[in-house]
């Protein structure tokens, strides 16, 4: 039979896992794609990222038809306000990695280069935000860490993301609802004041009419 002690340490150990599950569903991972290149096009790709996150991708391009002769690309990466983060061309492999600003869509363009142009080309891209693009291999060997440690160093920088998202949500949903409101206010002054012109015109068709009919004593 079981110990007292070692019933709290499973229960613990299993509390502990099934936070590792919670977690790991918000946890931010890096997102892996494929952009099918048009001959005479932009591709762009986005992401919704709140201020002070760190982001990073690597992208590389490959000819469907002919692997080893990949055309080149351009790449660009630009801010919510339109500031470029990232400008590169006349590449075929490259990365790009930027700390968020502000909150907003951050935006990833790439078009093939004009001496370049040709079907059957794709884009490969691997966007990691958040958590995830973190070299915890390095964090690890700098901080001394490993195990189980490690893993709770994680799961503590996770709950801190979902607290910021959380919050931004909430920021977000606050705004939305204060221009919802203040869309409502001016349609409802616009209702009442189209009513108000509609009455009084009506009023003076009236009395226009009576003043008619009386001249032409109809009535």
């Amino acid at each position: 039979m079981r110990t007292r002690d070692e019933t709290v340490i499973l229960r613990a150990a299993a509390v502990l896992l099934c936070s590792v599950g919670l977690l790991a569903a918000w946890m931010p991972t890096a997102a892996a794609l494929w952009l099918s290149m048009p001959t005479s096009a932009t591709k762009c790709v986005s992401e919704e990222i709140h201020a002070g996150v760190v982001a990073m991708a690597d992208y590389a391009v490959i000819n469907d038809d002919d692997p080893r002769n990949a055309p080149t690309i351009s790449v660009k990466v630009t801010a919510p306000n339109g500031d470029t983060l990232h400008h590169k061309g006349n590449i075929t492999i490259g990365q790009f990695s930027f700390t968020s600003n502000e909150p907003g869509t951050y935006l990833a363009c790439f078009w093939l280069d004009g001496a370049n142009r040709g079907a059957g080309t794709s884009v490969g891209i691997n966007w990691k935000i958040g958590i995830a693009a973190k070299d915890w291999e390095s964090i690890a060997k700098k901080e001394k860490i490993e195990g189980v440690e490690l893993e709770l160093r994680k799961l503590e920088e996770a709950v801190e993301m979902i607290h910021e998202n959380l919050l931004y949500l909430r920021n977000r949903e606050a705004g939305m609802r204060d221009v919802s409101e203040k869309t409502n206010s001016r349609v409802a002054l616009f209702s009442f004041m189209s009513l108000t012109v509609c009455i009084l015109a009506s009023v003076v068709q009236l009395w226009h009419l009576k003043g008619y009919f009386h001249k032409k004593k109809l009535i």
